[in-house]
């Protein structure tokens, strides 16, 4: 039977009290919150310092003392005019902004890779997995052209073998991560001018959902960070991991160590941060200090920066993690301001990752074509492959 709109608006109303009382207490909460970060954000860089403990993670620590030049307020480094660069007022149109991303983006090469797979499933008697990666390279120039390629790979049965504490999706997860991320360090490797390119990772440079799997699979996320993180450091790339969906409480932990507010995952710092920014604002830069996972990024274990960044009128802020080096080089506000730029190429999103990511996709025709493909060669091999019922019918359809 259908469900009883009736029997849903009853039971909503029967327990009122407890969702009132529920939003009650987190409205409270957060705003005691509120008030901590800009009584926090107020203080010298030296006394926040101060406030935090010395022997354990504080979820994070600041390093970028704002300066009255910047105008800050609340903590927050406005766009207009602290870091608003050539824009000498604010924009009233489209083409002001087109102007000023032309200025600040020209000869400046953005690259970005994203990937798509195709699982085992149990239509499919054999255990394969395809794995595709696209990435997307463009110069901002007159003179070079984008980039737009694909790489694909197969697991194969002994990839994809019996592993209690490593599921198979898990394994095929991880092999795109590894494959996408390995892109990424060739590319910075061979880019001809570092300092003048910015590299889109797709995620979070901190693998804390990796914390939930066994130790191999944590090793292999974390292997392949730092192998990133090092490319990055080593030839002086700009790399940013780019988290459009924050649930991250690192500065909220802070505020719980620094004023004994109650301890929280309820409140995460986008939230906390949303109503103090205005398009294109941004927080000071703060050294991520989570623990857990960090603990294995050994010499890189301190030196993963982030900070908040305002990309949409009435969305939540993005985080946008970076190698520490980016901040001690000085450069900061012109990497913020790439990112600014192609974010409204992007229309609220850097355009090179959703670039990539059209690229990189793999559609119901590109499973049907695999499969395909995969019978063909099945039977020339003399290889037993069987396809469910189910699958030969859709096959045949189309």
């Amino acid at each position: 039977m259908p469900v009883s709109s009736g029997q849903i608006k009853a039971l909503l109303d029967q327990k009122r009290a407890a969702f009132s009382a529920f939003s009650r207490a987190k409205f409270e909460l957060l705003h005691a919150y509120n008030r901590a970060w800009i009584d926090f954000a107020a203080l010298p860089l030296a006394r926040q310092g101060a406030l935090l403990p010395s022997s354990e993670p504080a979820g994070a620590r600041p390093i970028e003392p704002l300066m009255p030049e910047q105008c800050p307020e609340k903590g927050i480094v406005p766009f207009f005019f602290a870091e608003s660069g050539p824009a000498g007022e604010r924009w009233t149109n489209r083409e002001q902004s087109a102007q000023w991303v032309q200025t600040i983006l020209e000869n400046v090469t953005t690259f970005a890779v994203d990937g798509s797979q195709i699982s085992p499933g149990k239509d499919i008697s054999i255990p394969i997995a395809l794995i595709q990666i696209g990435w997307f390279e463009n110069p901002h120039s007159a003179d070079r052209v984008y980039q737009k390629d694909v790489r694909v790979d197969l697991m194969t049965p002994k990839e994809l073998g019996p592993n209690p504490a490593q599921p198979v999706e898990r394994r095929v997860n991880i092999r795109r991560f590894q494959m996408e991320v390995a892109r990424l360090v060739e590319y910075i490797d061979t880019c001809p001018e570092p300092e003048r390119t910015l590299v889109f990772f797709d995620g979070a440079l901190v693998v804390t959902f990796a914390e939930a799997f066994d130790q191999e699979s944590q090793t292999a996320y974390v292997q392949s960070i730092l192998s990133l993180l090092e490319a990055s450091d080593r030839r002086r790339v700009p790399l940013v991991g780019y988290v459009d969906t924050s649930y991250a409480h690192d500065l909220t932990t802070l505020l719980h160590h620094a004023y004994g507010l109650e301890a929280t995952e309820g409140i995460h710092d986008a939230q906390l941060l949303a109503r103090l920014m205005q398009w294109g604002d941004r927080t000071a830069v703060f050294q991520c200090d989570r623990g857990g996972i960090l603990d294995q990024y050994g010499p890189y274990g301190d030196q993963i920066a982030f900070t908040y960044l305002k990309t949409t009128r009435d969305g939540y802020p993005v985080r946008l993690e970076l190698p520490r080096w980016m901040w001690e080089s000085g450069q900061i506000a012109q990497y913020l301001n790439w990112v600014r730029g192609e974010v409204i190429i992007g229309g609220g999103y850097p355009y090179s990752i959703e670039t990539a990511d059209q690229t990189a996709v793999l559609q119901g025709q590109d499973k049907h074509l695999f499969l395909r493909v995969l019978q063909d060669w099945a039977e020339r091999e003399a290889i037993n492959l069987r396809l469910s019922r189910k699958m030969v019918s859709k096959q045949r359809r189309r």
